[in-house]
């Protein structure tokens, strides 16, 4: 086995069922339920036209401004697959553009994440399929190696496991451990059907605002004098 040349199979995955569930959440609960730990970096942002990107993580570990491994792993993806592709962040040459993007989408994946950047951002911007990028650049790729499929890869801290959940909105990207779907899945719900319940008291002129100076108060804030 060559480490840094190979490719791996994905031994589990989230499911189907997880990936619906999740998929009605926003991202910001999922983040709040993980303790606000875990996140994808700021840079990465969606460049679709719209939509929500949820699905298990198919990894590919590229170098920089080399596509050859995201093009096998593109083939080797099934309907669903999200491609989470660390390339270091570089800038310098798109990892994707149209012609991929619209391969993706006929196969039926579930989006791509390119810690890297793009082409054919217009193209991009007027489709569904959901791509999260770090920068655009006209510069394509080279073709020739060396990359990993299916190995843990990390973007910004955040580690990513094949078939760990990744879900994405206009806020921005998570990943899911794959042992610990169902624990947050129950945490992030809880968590916005509160904010629903927060929401309709705003509506109804009944929102309860003590707890703003209860906690300046808990941390011996100064008040001016009455």
């Amino acid at each position: 086995m060559t480490v840094g040349f190979r490719i791996l199979r994905r031994t589990r995955q989230a499911s189907a069922e997880h990936i619906a569930r999740f998929r009605t959440l926003p991202v910001a609960n999922i983040s709040d339920s993980m303790s606000r730990m875990t996140a994808a970096g700021t840079t990465l942002r969606p460049m679709h036209r719209g939509g929500v990107l949820a699905g298990p993580a198919l990894t590919v570990k590229c170098r920089p401004g080399d596509n050859l491994m995201l093009h096998h792993a593109l083939d080797l993806a099934q309907p669903g697959d999200v491609l989470v592709v660390d390339a270091g962040g570089d800038l310098t040459n798109a990892l994707i553009g149209e012609l991929m993007t619209c391969y993706a989408e006929q196969k039926g994946l579930g989006g791509f994440v390119i810690n890297g950047a793009i082409r054919d951002s217009r193209a991009i911007a007027e489709h569904d399929l959901p791509v999260y990028a770090a920068g655009i650049t006209h510069r394509g790729p080279y073709k020739d190696g060396p990359g990993e499929i299916n190995v843990p890869v990390a973007i910004a801290g955040m580690m990513i496991e094949p078939g760990d959940l990744i879900i994405g909105d206009e806020d921005g990207l998570l990943c899911v451990p794959f042992a610990e779907l169902d624990e947050v899945y129950a945490k992030a719900k809880a968590k916005s059907e509160a904010e629903h319940a927060q929401l309709q008291a705003i509506a109804e002129g009944r929102s309860d605002r003590r707890w703003v100076l209860e906690a300046l108060l808990a941390r011996h804030c100064t008040f001016p004098p009455a």
